[in-house]
């Protein structure tokens, strides 16, 4: 060492600069990771905090947003293009550092954030939340990832289509394996489908509000929005979509409940149950996994302007809260119960209309929750299996002859769907029960591509909705 070098002052420490927007993205992705969270329930706390603090604005909400939803989305995708970067096992990694890397990874394949401005603010969020050792670390992986564009690192990470088609989707279209081979097999077909499917998957769903008949109208919705803000629905006749951005909270149709946001495939299930033609009376309705209300609600609305009331049951008592919420205001008479529809406490033969939308894997509305594609596992839907069927049994004991049950599931998963009807129907692990298929796709005018029924599946490359499926059923003994 030289006496320029002895005399040349060291660097002085700079203490790293914490970015609100990355720093709350961060945030939100850890307790999504730790508490098994969904950003959906998590994310809309943190920027109103954020909001309130003078944090961020309209673009920043914005960002932070996409880099959240992004993240999940794409972890598979990411997950392997970062484990082609490293010298250890991904597993190795610790899941901090692997959420700020795959944050940074969609920053630089995801977006149009410039290639330097997302590796220094990566590596900037690194030293606030990791320390400098690991900063280091991900400065290191990310300039490897700068090598190649999305489309490049695919052709390295994914086998061919032809040399195994199922990883080659995983890989492509962020989906677990497990996930894949599920919905291929539940949507048939070939190539072109399923990958339409699992794209439509990573897309941001669009905001749909529903307009509570006698409540409000869909025209009242849209003056409210404007002609740049809502849109019709495509499929319901209640449904108004919101343009990008669209925040439903602000309108106080929504605020006072006369309407509500809900997913047009949803809508659709509880409409469809209100105009299937029953026998006689028409005047006691009942929805048996009522939470957190959307469907209710819209049935509770319905049969007031019939003239009927709605029992809504949920088992959860803080869910039944929520469905309490949602009915309130209803110009008919309803009642929220919290009981368990497997040990209902009413009488059989009770009801004219019955709902039974079961808990289910979630797998038809991976658009709202990417980050449950990553939690399920293909044995989860073991134990969903005997509560659908228990669930089911009930629903058309509770319902009167020549009344029906609409048995609903937001999957496509063939065992959660059509094999639960046809084992319940034969007797598979209960008795056998009198009752019949009813065609459900002609109460779902204008809708294309319902499949050869009588049961419908609906798909969000295809309809733009959840994967809602709706099975109705008469009781005939």
């Amino acid at each position: 060492m030289n006496d320029q070098q002895r005399r040349r002052p060291a660097k002085p420490h700079r203490r790293p600069q914490k970015d609100p927007v990355r720093f709350l993205a961060f945030e939100a992705l850890r307790v999504v990771d730790e508490r098994d969270a969904y950003a959906n329930l998590i994310l809309p706390p943190l920027l109103k905090k954020a909001r309130a603090k003078g944090d961020f604005d309209s673009r920043d909400a914005a960002l932070a947003t996409e880099l959240v939803y992004g993240t999940l989305r794409r972890q598979g995708t990411y997950d392997a293009i970062v484990a082609a970067c490293i010298d250890r096992p991904l597993r190795e990694v610790d899941p901090p550092v692997l959420d700020v890397l795959n944050m940074g990874v969609h920053q630089l394949l995801g977006t149009r954030i410039p290639t330097h401005a997302a590796v220094s603010a990566s590596v900037e969020l690194a030293r606030v939340v990791l320390g400098e050792g690991r900063a280091k670390f991900v400065n290191a992986v990310l300039r490897k990832v700068t090598a190649h564009d999305l489309d490049g690192w695919v052709e390295r990470v994914a086998p061919s289509y032809d040399e195994d088609a199922e990883a080659h989707l995983s890989i492509v279209h962020s989906h677990p394996r497990w996930i894949v081979s599920a919905l291929w097999d539940a949507l048939g077909g070939g190539r072109a489908g399923i990958e339409d499917l699992l794209e439509a998957d990573n897309e941001r769903p669009e905001v749909t509000l529903v307009a509570r008949p006698g409540r409000s109208t869909t025209d009242e919705l849209l003056d409210a929005l404007g002609e740049e803000s809502g849109l019709p629905g495509r499929w319901s006749p209640y449904a108004v979509r919101m343009a990008e951005g669209g925040e439903p909270g602000a309108l106080a149709a929504v605020r006072d409940g006369s309407a509500g946001v809900q997913d047009e495939g949803s809508q659709l299930v509880a409409a469809a149950l209100a105009l299937a033609p029953v026998e006689g009376t028409d005047t006691r309705w009942l929805d048996g996994c009522a939470g957190p209300g959307g469907k209710a609600a819209l049935l509770a609305a319905l049969a007031a302007g019939r003239g009927a009331t709605l029992l809504a049951a949920e088992k959860q008592p803080h869910r039944a809260r929520l469905v309490e919420r949602a009915l309130a205001g209803n110009p008919g008479p309803y009642q929220v119960i919290t009981a368990d529809g497997t040990r209902p406490p009413w009488q059989p033969g009770s009801f004219d209309r019955v709902l039974m939308d079961v808990p289910c894997s979630g797998l038809g509305a991976l658009r709202r929750r990417p980050e449950s594609r990553w939690r399920r596992r293909a044995e989860d839907l073991e134990s969903f299996a005997p509560l659908q069927r228990g669930l089911l049994r009930e629903a058309l004991k509770a319902v009167r002859i020549g009344g029906v049950v609409g048995y609903a599931t937001c999957s496509p998963h063939l065992a959660e769907t059509r094999v639960v009807v046809e084992d319940v129907l034969k007797g598979r692990g209960g008795a056998p029960v009198e009752a019949e298929w009813v065609d459900a796709r002609p109460l779902l005018p204008g809708v294309p591509a319902l499949g050869d029924g009588p049961d419908i599946q609906l798909w969000p490359h295809l309809h733009g909705t959840d994967a809602m499926y709706l099975a109705l059923l008469r009781r005939t003994g």
